[in-house]
């Protein structure tokens, strides 16, 4: 049995092995990418970096551990983008599991970084009500959230001294995996109180956001990992993204090297038939 004839009827669990390698050893050796940047992810950047040190962020985290594997490497990415440019940060959730989320990456960025709580950042936890719970942040936020989650009262936290109402934010970021989200942020916090909207969603849904950008209501958005990655690099630090899109693109370069050889070795081995039957 020639060469050929040996690739030709190559065991389909060493494909696989080979490609759980490709897969796993970036993953494992933490190998990032720097991938090209998107005007649209670029400008949620250039948002966040152009507000002056000390600017106050609210950080909507609108999804659950369903779509964490996309939504989570983004929020990280913006954390670090406003700790690098010192900016104090405001934690909400429109789904339930949202402010814990939020609070695991705090729990290891705090210590890391000496954040202080109430000082730097606040969770202020989870308020059923979508829209019209963003509508009353419009009036006051001790409204809908009289307390942080941990029950202590806004007047105690020293954040709340410089902020008072949605108009006082000076970006809004919401991380969306559905309803309520991203879209209702844009609805009232840009269109009613004028305050500057940006986010991430699903790789799935990010098409349906794109009339929001084009119009400009809504400031930039990151879509799936991709988008997660364009960020990471952007504030120049690689995280699970970039590490994610680095085994992506190792496992889909070896998808098209067995593609190629399988189709080659084919027509190698069909031709040498056709030849032989001639003789």
């Amino acid at each position: 049995m020639s060469f050929l004839e040996k690739l030709d009827r190559l065991d389909r669990r060493i494909i696989f092995l080979i490609i759980g390698v490709a897969v796993f050893v970036p993953l494992l050796f933490r190998v990032p990418i720097k991938v090209v940047q998107s005007p649209i992810v670029q400008d949620i950047y250039e948002g966040i970096q152009a507000l002056p040190e000390g600017s106050i962020i609210l950080l909507s985290f609108d999804y659950d551990p369903s779509t964490l594997a996309e939504l989570q490497p983004m929020s990280e990415a913006v954390i670090k983008h406003c700790i690098q440019k010192k900016h104090k940060m405001v934690f909400i959730g429109l789904w339930p599991q949202g402010p814990k989320l939020a609070q695991g990456i705090m729990d290891e960025m705090a210590p890391r970084y000496n954040l202080q709580y109430g000082v730097d950042y606040v969770n202020l936890g989870y308020k059923t009500g979508g829209l019209v719970v963003i509508s009353s942040l419009g009036s006051a936020i001790s409204d809908p959230f009289p307390t942080d989650m941990n029950g202590t009262p806004l007047r105690e936290l020293p954040i709340f001294n410089e902020v008072k109402t949605l108009r006082d934010f000076d970006y809004v970021v919401s991380m969306s995996a559905g309803d309520p989200g991203i879209k209702h942020w844009v609805m009232i916090a840009k269109d009613r109180f004028k305050v500057p909207v940006g986010g991430g969603v699903t790789a799935v849904s990010a098409p349906a956001f794109y009339a929001y950008y084009n119009s400009g209501q809504l400031e930039g958005l990151m879509g799936g990992l991709r988008g997660a990655a364009e960020y990471e690099t952007l504030i120049d630090t690689p995280g699970t993204a970039s590490y994610g899109m680095s085994a992506q693109n190792w496992a889909h370069l070896m998808i098209i090297l067995f593609i190629i050889i399988g189709n080659s070795t084919m027509l190698i081995l069909k031709r040498r038939k056709e030849k032989s039957r001639v003789r």
